[in-house]
């Protein structure tokens, strides 16, 4: 099975240039590597034009949009192998990584997606289970009330059947996928959190299966960002995307009475990262304010991820009625 890689990039040429090294030194060649790249992003194409890139098959894709989504989209419509592989320009694939998403495929043809562990490391330290009070070895689970459990950086252990993969580390069989692009009603302007949920549980309910093995790695640097989703300092504006999204994607695949539930359960207990208002409550001897801009922000991203999805469903209906 021939393999495409996908690899968006902006503003970070040394986690590229660490990137680019890790595909070039896998035990089974990448078929085909794709490298994506905003068009205002004069530093990445200045490096790419001065590295070798004669020992990988790499083909430079100019992107306009900002964000992940229009980025990854760009990539899909050109891939051309069996299987589609993504990871982030901050990360590096273990050597072995190539070769054993091939080995799943080919061994399962009833596989709809194949990813693995994200060793995560934050200024030149790894990250451990000691950074995450009360993290177990279950990963990538969507509960049947809408909440997702992710970890993928901490799991152990034998190769499984999940619900969920992280987009640092995931790949699609190209037939599953069937022409499928990224949902861009997703708001961000740079990472754009969740859509992974979203291609995860359509290929589910599709009849695929989603495996999660941790011995597909990568090494996961987490490299700046450049807009207002920064992973060290709260941010309003990325609380509320981050909560629209949510909102949005798990509403999409939920049936009518789970919504329901999923709603009352988000507004009034939520999650340390989307808090409602029992974990707003929680947190607020530690966090002071801070818990109450959370909750601020995540309850106004619950009602727009709302609003999303009952405009869409309403235009579907419409579509449908005309039909």
């Amino acid at each position: 099975m021939r393999i495409s890689v996908l690899v968006p990039t902006y503003r970070r040429k040394n986690d590229l240039k660490r990137c680019l090294q890790a595909l070039q030194a896998q035990s089974s060649p990448v078929d085909e590597l794709l490298v994506i790249v905003r068009d205002t992003d004069h530093e990445t194409r200045t490096f790419l034009s001065s590295f070798d890139l004669s020992a990988l098959p790499i083909k430079i894709i100019d992107v306009v949009q900002p964000g992940v989504i229009a980025a990854l989209n760009a990539g899909l419509k050109m891939a051309q192998g069996d299987i589609v592989a993504m990871t982030d320009d901050d990360a590096a694939p273990h050597p072995d990584w190539v070769e054993r998403i091939k080995a799943h495929f080919v061994q399962d043809p009833k596989l709809g997606g194949v990813g693995g562990r994200d060793w995560m490391y934050w200024q030149g330290e790894m990250y451990d289970a000691s950074h995450y009070p009360g993290a177990s070895d279950v990963v990538g689970k969507f509960q049947w009330f809408g909440r997702h459990i992710g970890n993928h950086h901490l799991g152990e252990g034998a190769a499984r059947e999940v619900d969920i993969l992280k987009g640092v580390n995931m790949s699609y069989r190209t037939q599953a996928l069937g022409g499928m692009l990224l949902d861009e009603k997703l708001r961000g302007t740079g990472a754009q959190v969740d859509y992974e949920i979203d291609v995860c549980l359509t290929l589910k309910s599709q009849g695929w299966k989603i495996l999660y093995d941790p011995a597909i790695a990568v090494d996961h640097y987490l490299g700046l960002r450049f807009d207002e989703d920064q992973r060290d300092r709260f941010n309003e504006v990325a609380q509320e995307n981050m909560s629209h999204n949510e909102t949005f994607v798990v509403l999409k695949h939920l049936p009518i009475a789970q919504k329901v539930i999923f709603l009352s359960w988000a507004m009034l207990i939520g999650t340390r990262r989307i808090p409602g208002l029992v974990q707003i409550l929680r947190f607020f001897p530690q966090q002071r304010w801070l818990s109450v801009q959370k909750g601020i922000a995540s309850l106004k991203g619950r009602i727009l991820g709302f609003s999303t999805w009952y405009t869409v469903s309403d235009s579907e209906a419409m579509g449908q009625e005309l039909v």
